[in-house]
């Protein structure tokens, strides 16, 4: 009997139609465009306006429109995985919302949250409940309404982050495709340099908490990027390493759409041309953990069966990793 791997065999997404401009930031903040795609490569982000609504609507959009696409009746679904870091409330779990408004219901869901690791972790996850030969059909969305919790008045962050989600399904397969390695870290001792105070267990909410701006992100900007572009980099070369693979052997690195300079540190290391590296963060900012499957949305085309992808993520905790994975599928 073929060792089953988990492959990833349908890619949905969805982004708000509002677009925030770095020409709309400047009216806004002290900033400007030049510094800010100098800096960052970013041009624009997209946000839900619409108060009424949180990350499951994003959610739901990019889950139908994999479903849709499929052809994947949602009943057949047998969990689904919210990856994200802006859950629409606490303890009511937005993946179980997300999977009965699209009609998942014989599947079993949960929330998982690591910053921006978030859909990173999830991969792995939900390649162990395939694998293990249980489940046949995991939708893993990855989703975050990022404008909820951020400062519009810091531009230190406002800049940075927009709203958005991806979903990609995972099913078993027998042919070798799929998910062939994975090295993922975290370090606590990077607490302090991205969070948001208030509003858990340790600063629950209070007048005093809201009156002191306790709820919205903090990072610590230089900490976080001297951080982040050593760790991405380094399991991303690793990971190379480890399978005896090289940048010629590779497709595609789908990295984690934090900061220009960020991407392009780990895909030197990996000794990688421009024209193999995803890339959307100029049009979407940082999605946090829709990032990677809005990356495998917007590329979806150019993929190719056997296609080898290199994943590389980092995130608050600090939290990081990568995954290697050969593609599954030929785009329609």
């Amino acid at each position: 009997m073929s060792k089953i791997t988990a492959a990833i065999t349908a890619v949905g997404g969805y982004v708000p139609d509002y677009v925030l401009t770095n020409k709309i930031l400047e009216t806004m903040v002290d900033t400007n465009d030049e510094w800010i795609t100098a800096r960052t490569g970013i041009k624009e982000r997209r946000i839900l306006k619409d108060k009424d609504k949180g990350t499951s609507f994003l959610a739901i959009q990019a889950a139908n429109d994999l479903l849709q696409k499929s052809n994947v009746d949602p009943k057949e679904i047998d969990m689904v995985i919210m990856a994200t870091a802006t859950p629409d409330m606490p303890v009511a779990a937005t993946s179980a919302y997300v999977a009965t408004q699209i009609g998942a219901e014989n599947a079993f869901s949960y929330d998982l949250m690591a910053a921006c690791s978030s859909f990173l972790f999830g991969m792995s996850t939900a390649a162990s409940y395939i694998e293990s030969g249980k489940y046949k059909k995991i939708i893993l969305i990855g989703a975050d309404k990022m404008s909820s919790i951020i400062d519009y008045k810091d531009r230190t962050t406002c800049i940075i982050f927009g709203d958005g989600a991806g979903a990609v399904l995972f099913e078993p397969n027998e042919e070798g495709l799929g998910i062939q390695d994975e090295i993922l870290r975290t370090d606590g001792n990077g607490r302090q340099s991205l969070k948001i105070d208030a509003g858990g267990s340790l600063l629950p909410p209070s007048n005093e908490t809201i009156a002191n701006n306790q709820h919205v992100v903090f990072q610590d900007g230089k900490t976080v990027f001297k951080f982040a572009v050593t760790r991405m980099a380094d399991v991303s070369e690793k990971i190379l390493e480890r399978n005896n693979l090289t940048g010629d052997d590779i497709q595609w690195l789908v990295p984690h759409q934090a900061n220009n300079r960020i991407i392009d540190a780990t895909s030197r290391r990996m000794n990688l041309p421009n024209e193999k590296v995803m890339k959307n963060i100029y049009k979407y900012g940082n999605t946090t953990s829709a990032t990677l499957p809005l990356c495998l949305h917007d590329y979806e085309k150019k993929l190719k069966k056997g296609d080898k992808l290199v994943f590389a993520a980092f995130g608050g905790g600090f939290s990081w990793g990568s995954i290697y994975l050969t593609w599954a599928y030929d785009s329609k």
